[in-house]
């Protein structure tokens, strides 16, 4: 099982885990960028992946600071 983490740890780990997906979502972003005059469908890919890093990182962001990102909708 897993061990029993106090608030202040889980916090960490979500923070450590929102700049992880901020950190892929902008490798993808550039991925893309990079493929998109000689790859096209592998652009496509990376900016699906990117997508999906950002929905994980508003997800995340959503959690740190409730009600903040309304905006973004």
């Amino acid at each position: 099982m897993a061990d029993v983490v106090d608030s202040d740890e889980l916090l960490r780990r979500i923070q450590r885990a929102r700049a992880w997906a901020e950190r892929e979502e902008e490798t993808w972003k550039a991925r893309s960028d990079d493929l998109r005059r000689g790859d096209p469908g592998g652009s496509r890919d990376a900016d699906v992946r990117s997508q999906a890093y950002e929905a994980v990182r508003k997800v995340l962001d959503e959690i740190l600071t409730p009600g903040v990102h309304a905006a973004d909708r």
